[in-house]
Order: C-alpha cells, then sequence, then structure tokens
C-alpha cells in the first residue's frame, strides 16, 4: 500500500512538472509574439523588422545597435529630438516597451 501511495505521489509530482513546463513554454511564446507584435508597429514606415525601402527617406533602423534605438526614442518621447511623427509615436510607447521594440529591431552585434 506504502508502495502505490508513493508511486502515486511521484507520477502526481511529475505530471505537475510537466504541467508546469506546457505553461511555462506557452508564456515564453506568448512573450516572444507580444513583443514581435510591438515590433511590427514601426514595419508601415520603416519596413519589415526594420529594413525600410531603397531610396526611401526613412531609416533602416534595423543598422542601430538597440542601446543607440532606446536612446534615439526615448529622445523622440521626451521632446529632447525632433522629427516629423515620431514624438507622437514615442510618446504612446511606455519606457519598458520603447526597449522592447529597440530590442526586438535593434542590430545584434
Amino acid at each position: 500500500m506504502q508502495k502505490k501511495f508513493s508511486r502515486l505521489i511521484l507520477l502526481s509530482g511529475l505530471m505537475g512538472l510537466a504541467i508546469s513546463g506546457v505553461s511555462q513554454a506557452q508564456d515564453i511564446q506568448a512573450q516572444r509574439l507580444y513583443n514581435q507584435s510591438l515590433a511590427a508597429t514601426c514595419a508601415n514606415c520603416h519596413g519589415t523588422n526594420g529594413v525600410s525601402v531603397p531610396g526611401v527617406t526613412v531609416p533602416m533602423i534595423n543598422q542601430l545597435p538597440e542601446s543607440v534605438m532606446y536612446e534615439r526614442l526615448m529622445e523622440y518621447k521626451s521632446g529632447k529630438r525632433t522629427g516629423t511623427i515620431m514624438p507622437q509615436l514615442a510618446k504612446g510607447y511606455t519606457d519598458e516597451q520603447l526597449k522592447t521594440i529597440a530590442s526586438v529591431l535593434g542590430k545584434k552585434n
């Protein structure tokens, strides 16, 4: 009886770990999707993944390092940097969201 009870507890624990692992994977996938969705808001002007169309005056932001992109986004948000639409757009995001956008679109070293 004791062995069956021990096996049942072990099995319950393993099932709990499996469910927890699935839940964590779903959380990671949801976070990744959220991050990509935030970055996709830049595509209308800057192109998919920050690669704008050649010959257009909109900068190719994928060439900026993540730290530089974040700094510039914060400058737009604070009004330190001027632009046509970027100051208004940047003000619509939290600092954390701007950091996420810079992380997704910024140049990886």
